[in-house]
């Protein structure tokens, strides 16, 4: 039975969960564990805290596996929509201090490794990482708090004890001029490879 769980589709693991069978629970934690955590990690950086967030996903999905609805995405994709709505309230929870700016780093490399909207290439995200890193550091702050952590401008402002309009402009402001710098960095990138052609 071991061989062919692990040839068995998502969906036929997912709705062998509500069978009780521990095997079937088994196959399914190994095929999506990997994800399941790195969603978790990336969002509440550190590991300790990801492993409980990964568990309480798996937990989840095998208590709600008869309400997955193929239409709405792919079993991977609803896994790393629930660990990443975990790891949001687990920070939130946690309230863990501001981002330092000289963290912003490590937390922007972990971009890559989230699901959807966040899937950057490692080309990007090392460019994102170098336009954020010349920010302000509330501004940079700003972002990544909403970008990586998911949170509110109205939860930035408590955060760090600024007016939300502050946090909204930051944010703004921040967005803004990363832009210019990833526009200024291409067009420069342009003009060096013209440049080369030329030679």
């Amino acid at each position: 039975m071991g061989l062919s769980l692990g040839r068995a589709s998502d969906e036929a693991l997912l709705s062998g969960l509500t069978t009780g069978d521990p095997e079937i629970a088994v196959a399914f934690v190994r095929r999506f564990q990997r994800t399941v955590f790195g969603v978790a990690v990336a969002v509440v950086g550190d590991p300790q805290l990801a492993e409980d967030v990964a568990q309480q996903t798996f937990e989840r999905a095998w208590r709600h596996a008869q309400v997955y609805d193929s239409r709405r995405g792919s079993v991977r994709t609803w896994l790393t929509a629930i660990a990443h709505n975990l790891a949001i309230d687990a920070v939130r929870a946690r309230r863990a201090s501001p981002v330092a700016p000289e963290d912003l780093d490590a937390l922007l490399g972990l971009v890559t490794e989230t699901p959807e909207r966040w899937a950057v290439a490692d080309e990007s995200a090392e460019r994102v990482r170098r336009a954020v890193a010349r920010l302000p550091a509330g501004q940079a702050r700003a972002l990544v708090m909403a970008g990586i952590y998911g949170m509110t401008a109205r939860e930035i402002a408590g955060f760090e004890g600024i007016p939300l309009g502050t946090a909204k402009t930051r944010i703004r402001a921040g967005t803004a001029k990363v832009r210019v710098l990833l526009g200024a960095e291409e067009e420069a990138e342009d003009q060096a490879d013209k440049d080369q052609e030329e030679r």
